[in-house]
């Protein structure tokens, strides 16, 4: 045990260094040439890998917490323990942001006609053995307040790569933002007839306008049970991050706004950079690109 902290404390609080010394065991004079020597090897490291977590909290707009700056840190070739990353940011005051508890907002039409569920809250990756890109996605509708009204938004996700391939933004809740969103999917990855779309009960997803535009586009609608938001766990998480890291961050005095900043972090952040747990700490678009993947989508 390192004895040396507690007589420094003593000296520092204008205590005898003599009684301390007697009491721990300890030599004056070895104090005296440990305060001398400097700070140890393992305080000089610390001292260099709190620098970097600082930069690298800073970077993600400070949400990360330790296992994300964990894996960033041995992306950067640093080799350190997760507990020892903990630490650190504890003794530097950073810790990481926690989303809120979900509120279920679905307004269900009771006349819409009945859909099934294909999912069935399979949403589970194998990093290691990564599901076909294009062939599940899953989305749904959020509630953005901005000094001029609600902004609502709307997703598409990819169930094999947890990125959001679209997305639409708009000041009303009518079907066509929903459509919106699908079809920016669609012009995006060009999926293979059959892709699976998963949603919640909602009156725009259950609409015969949303049903004529999926059938156009070759998608297969699935839809979970009424008023059961772990149906649709992967949509709701993403909003649940969302919200966290951006969207209750600050006020919002115009949808012009709340739209710029929903695209950074999607485009410029959340698909390309963050690194989410479900797919080992890699981000959306890195796991897209390894080759167990590339294999899946082209095969």
């Amino acid at each position: 045990m390192n004895v040396y902290p507690f007589i420094e404390a003593e000296k520092q609080g204008d205590h005898n260094v003599k009684r301390a010394c007697e009491l721990l065991e300890v030599s004056r004079s070895a104090y005296y040439a440990h305060r001398a020597s400097g700070p140890s090897a393992r305080a000089q490291r610390d001292a260099e890998l709190t620098a970097k977590i600082i930069d690298i909290h800073d970077d993600s707009s400070q949400t990360y917490g330790s296992p994300r700056v964990h894996h960033e840190l041995l992306d950067q070739g640093e080799r350190c323990s997760r507990k020892r990353v903990a630490r650190l940011m504890r003794a530097a005051d950073r810790h990481g942001r926690m989303p809120r508890r979900w509120k279920t907002t679905t307004i269900a039409d009771p006349a819409a006609p009945h859909r099934p569920d294909l999912i069935g809250r399979d949403f589970a990756i194998d990093p290691d053995r990564p599901a076909a890109l294009n062939t599940r996605w899953c989305g749904d509708i959020t509630y953005v307040y901005t000094w001029q009204g609600w902004l609502y938004l709307a997703t598409v996700i990819d169930l094999a790569s947890r990125r959001v391939v679209g997305w639409a933004v708009a000041d009303h809740l009518r079907t066509d933002l929903i459509a919106e969103a699908l079809t920016d999917a669609a012009n995006r990855r060009r999926p293979l007839p059959g892709v699976l779309f998963h949603s919640d009960r909602g009156c725009q997803y259950t609409s015969t306008q949303y049903a004529n535009l999926a059938r156009d586009l070759g998608v297969t609608l699935s839809v979970g049970r009424r008023g059961q938001c772990w149906d649709n766990a992967v949509a709701e998480s993403f909003f649940a991050t969302l919200k966290t890291e951006l969207i209750h961050r600050r006020a919002w005095p115009t949808r012009k706004a709340a739209t710029s900043a929903i695209f950074n972090y999607i485009e410029g952040w959340y698909n390309t950079r963050r690194r989410h747990s479900t797919l080992n700490y890699l981000s959306p678009a890195t796991f897209e690109s390894t080759p167990a993947t590339t294999h899946e989508q082209v095969a």
